[in-house]
């Protein structure tokens, strides 16, 4: 009667444990995973934690005019492997600053070059799925009929986009932009 009581007692101890460490290796990887895609510095004075939004973007947090902090010479790809992605950064303006201003309940935007160079509103559709250029689901804007950005990450202070979204950039190889809102 004993041994079976020790055997019993060997049997759930062996099971506990197994539960105890398949549990806090779920947890050390779901730490690691989010570890790993934010990608923290800071760029111009303002902090930055870039993550890919998991899920559909509120279209209307485009909403407003945004400053460009930094533009990064590469992909959002490029810029989570970077082992100091701040160093790939540039601006073109010098004391003043790039904008755009976005007008999410009217579908278009205006990226103003240096806060001189006014350029015509864009007409965009704003879209969650597979994004034909990237091949992957995310948020993106469709404009000219074959022009797409990808919305990495909006925030009520901060936006992060991928693709070809302003000229004096993107013959450099800028693809990945940083915001600030302005208002």
């Amino acid at each position: 009667m004993k041994f079976n009581k020790i055997i019993l007692l060997l049997f759930l101890s062996s099971v506990l444990t197994s539960c105890l460490v398949s549990t806090a290796a779920k947890v050390v990887t779901t730490t690691a995973k989010i570890g790993i895609s934010a990608v923290k510095g800071t760029v111009k004075g303002v902090s930055w934690a870039v993550k890919k939004a998991e899920g559909k973007i509120d279209e209307d947090r485009l909403n407003g005019t945004w400053k460009v902090i930094a533009v990064y010479n590469g992909t959002y790809e490029q810029f989570v492997q970077d082992s100091d992605p701040a160093n790939n950064f540039k601006s073109e303006c010098g004391e003043t600053f790039e904008v755009i201003e976005f007008k999410s309940k009217k579908g278009k935007f205006q990226p103003v070059h240096c806060q001189s160079e006014k350029e015509d509103w864009v007409k965009y559709k704003f879209e969650f799925g597979k994004n034909p250029q990237t091949k992957n689901k995310e948020n993106y804007l469709k404009y000219n009929s074959s022009n797409y950005i990808s919305i990495i990450d909006v925030t009520s202070k901060t936006m992060v986009l991928e693709g070809n979204l302003m000229q004096t950039y993107a013959f450099s190889g800028g693809k990945l932009y940083m915001f600030e809102k302005v208002k």
